[in-house]
C-alpha cells in the first residue's frame, strides 16, 4: 500500500485542503500521515526519514515571500537525506504560493485551488503529469470506468480551416480539461468525402473543418496525442454510412458512431437518399459498428425534437432507437439526453421528460446491452447574449447532473453567436465541472416529486401507444421495430411527425402542439 505523509508547513495553520486531500487518498487506498498545521521544517524531515512515504504532500497559504523563504530551508534539509526518486513531493496553495513552487522543480504535482476533486482522484489513480509513458484506456468502456464516479467530458471542434482545427486540437488535448474531442467536419465532407466532384467549393467549411483526405483525418488524431490523450470521435457521414464508419474507425480510433435511423435523408436534406434507403443503410451503419466493437449513439430524438416533436413522440423514438441498436448487436450504447429542447420545457418538465426517456432505455440493458448516460444542453434555445447563454448552460447542466450521466457534452456559451475555440471551450468546460461537482454532492430526488412522476409515467404511456402503432402497420413481420419498411410507413402515415416536417414531401407536417405547464404535447391528446 503507497503512503502520503502531509503537513501544513511553517505558521500556516489552514488544514482544510489537506485534510481533504488525505480523504480522497484513503478513499483511493492509499495510507495516510497527517502531521496537521503549521508543521516545522525539522518535524517534516524527521517524518520522511521515519515514514518512508511514497507521497509527500506539503501545504502552504500565507503568502510567497515568506513560503519562498520555508521551500529554501526544505530544500536544503531534504538534499541532507538523500531520499533520491523514492518520494514524490507535491504541493497544494494559493496561486501565488503555487508558483513559487513551481520554480523549484522539486514538485511533480501543484495544485493551486482551481482544480476539480476529480483532477485529484485521477492524479491518486497514477496518472501523474511527468510521467513519459501514459497509458490512458482508448477505448470508450474502459475511459469510462477508469474515471468513474467522475464523467467524461466531450466537446466538439470544427474552424473554418485544417490548420486552425489541427492547433484547437492539440491545446484542448495539453490541457487535459476533456477526454473526449468531438471532430465536426463540414457538411461537404459529412456528404461527400467519397465523391469529392459533388462538393460546393463555395461551402468549404461551412458547419465544421474541410477534411477532405485520410490523412486530414490521421493528422487531427495525431495532433490530439498529447496531454491526457484524449479519446477522439467524429460525426457520421450522412451517406456511404458503411464506407465513412470504417474509414473512422482506422484513422482515428472512433470512441462512438453516431448514427441517426430516419435522418440524414430527405427528411431533414442533409443527403439525396430517400427515405426508405436512408433507414436501411443507416441500419447496415449500426450493424456494422456493432460488429466492429464501436459504441454506437443512435441520435434520432434529439433530431425530432429540434423540429418541435411533442414529448410523448420524443420519448417514444428514444426507446425505439435504443431498441433497434439492441437488436442489430450494439453493445455500448450511447444515450444522448438534450435538455431545453424545444424551448420553452420547463426544468421540471425536462427532467420528467428525461426520467420517461431514462427508464425506458434501462430497461433494455442487460449483459450484451450497456446503456451510457450522455448529457448536454440544447443549442437551439441558447440566447445569442455571453452572459445569458452561461446562465443557461450552468442551470440545464445542473439539473441534468440528476441523471448521474457517464458523458456531458458540453455546449460553449459561445455557439449561438459564433464557433467555440479553445478559449471558449475551456471556459465552458470548467463552468460545467465547478456546475456537475456541487450536484454530485446531492440533488433532490426529482422522481419523488408527485408532478415528476406523474409526468414520467404519462410519457411512457403515450410513448407505448406509439409503438404499438407502428407495430401495427405490420403485425404479420415477426419484428415490425427493426423493419425498415415499416419504419419508413410510420413517417409517411403521420405516426411519426413533428411541426418542423410542415412542407417536407415525404412526412405529414401536420402535427399540431399545445404548450401546457411547462411541456409540449399532442394537440389531438391534452387528457392528463
Amino acid at each position: 500500500m503507497k503512503k502520503i505523509l502531509g503537513a501544513s508547513v511553517g505558521s500556516d495553520v489552514h488544514v482544510a485542503g489537506l485534510l481533504n486531500f488525505l480523504e480522497l487518498a484513503k478513499k483511493e487506498g492509499y495510507e495516510t500521515v497527517n502531521l496537521g498545521a503549521a508543521v516545522p521544517i525539522s518535524r517534516v524531515i524527521e517524518s520522511i526519514e521515519k515514514e518512508k512515504p511514497s507521497i509527500v504532500a506539503l501545504s502552504y497559504r500565507l503568502g510567497a515571500v515568506a513560503w519562498s523563504n520555508l521551500l529554501h530551508e526544505f530544500l536544503k534539509e531534504i538534499e541532507k537525506i538523500d531520499v533520491g526518486d523514492n518520494v514524490v513531493f507535491i504541493f497544494g496553495g494559493t496561486a501565488e504560493t503555487s508558483e513559487i513552487a513551481a520554480q523549484s522543480g522539486i514538485f511533480k504535482k501543484i495544485f493551486d485551488g482551481s482544480e476539480e476533486e476529480e483532477d485529484v482522484v485521477l492524479f491518486l489513480r497514477g496518472q501523474i503529469k511527468f510521467q513519459e509513458k501514459r497509458n490512458y484506456p482508448d477505448n470508450l468502456p474502459e475511459r469510462i470506468a477508469f474515471k468513474y464516479p467522475y464523467p467524461l467530458i466531450r466537446h466538439h471542434i470544427g474552424l473554418q480551416t485544417m490548420e486552425e482545427t489541427i492547433e484547437e486540437v492539440k491545446k484542448m488535448a495539453e490541457s487535459e480539461l476533456l477526454e473526449i474531442i468531438s471532430l465536426a467536419p463540414d457538411q461537404n465532407c459529412q456528404q461527400y468525402f467519397f465523391e469529392p466532384h459533388k462538393m460546393h467549393p463555395a461551402q468549404d467549411g461551412a458547419g465544421g473543418a474541410p477534411i477532405r483526405s485520410r490523412t486530414d483525418f490521421v493528422r487531427l488524431y495525431q495532433a490530439s496525442r498529447t496531454g491526457n490523450y484524449p479519446l477522439i470521435r467524429c460525426y457520421s457521414g450522412t451517406n456511404r454510412i458503411v464506407e465513412f464508419s470504417k474509414l473512422l474507425k482506422e484513422t482515428v480510433n472512433n470512441a462512438w458512431a453516431a448514427i441517426p435511423l430516419f435522418w440524414y435523408s430527405e427528411l431533414d436534406r442533409r443527403s439525396e437518399r430517400n427515405l426508405f434507403e436512408a433507414i436501411s443503410e443507416n441500419m447496415e451503419g449500426i450493424k456494422w459498428n456493432a460488429a466492429h466493437d464501436v459504441p454506437v449513439e443512435i441520435n434520432d430524438a434529439h433530431q425530432w425534437e429540434l423540429r418541435y416533436a411533442h414529448d410523448g413522440l420524443a420519448v417514444a423514438t428514444t426507446y425505439l432507437a435504443a431498441y433497434v441498436a439492441k437488436k442489430l448487436g450494439v453493445k455500448w450504447y450511447i444515450q444522448q439526453y438534450m435538455m431545453n429542447t424545444p424551448p420553452g420545457l420547463s426544468p421540471k418538465m425536462d427532467v420528467a421528460k428525461a426520467v420517461a426517456k431514462q427508464e425506458l432505455v434501462e430497461s433494455l440493458a442487460d449483459e450484451a446491452f450497456i446503456p451510457y448516460r450522455m448529457i448536454r444542453t440544447g443549442l437551439l434555445s441558447f440566447p445569442a447574449d455571453p452572459d445569458s447563454a452561461r446562465g443557461q448552460l450552468a442551470a440545464s447542466m445542473f439539473y441534468a447532473s440528476y441523471l448521474k450521466p457517464h458523458i456531458i457534452h458540453v455546449v460553449s456559451y459561445c455557439e449561438a453567436m459564433r464557433r467555440a475555440t479553445s478559449k471558449e471551450i475551456f471556459e465552458s468546460i470548467k463552468l460545467v465541472r465547478r456546475v456537475h461537482s456541487m450536484a454530485a454532492k446531492g440533488l433532490p430526488d426529482f422522481k419523488g416529486d408527485p408532478e415528476i412522476r406523474s409526468r414520467a409515467d404519462y410519457l411512457k404511456n403515450e410513448a407505448w401507444a406509439i409503438i404499438e402503432k407502428i407495430k401495427n402497420l405490420s403485425s404479420h413481420i415477426e419484428d415490425p421495430l427493426t423493419d425498415p419498411q415499416t419504419l419508413y410507413r410510420a413517417v409517411k402515415t403521420g405516426i411519426l411527425d413533428a411541426v418542423g416536417l410542415q412542407g417536407n414531401d415525404v412526412a405529414k407536417g401536420k402535427i399540431k402542439l399545445k404548450y401546457i405547464n411547462g411541456a409540449y404535447d399532442s394537440l389531438k391528446d391534452n387528457t392528463r
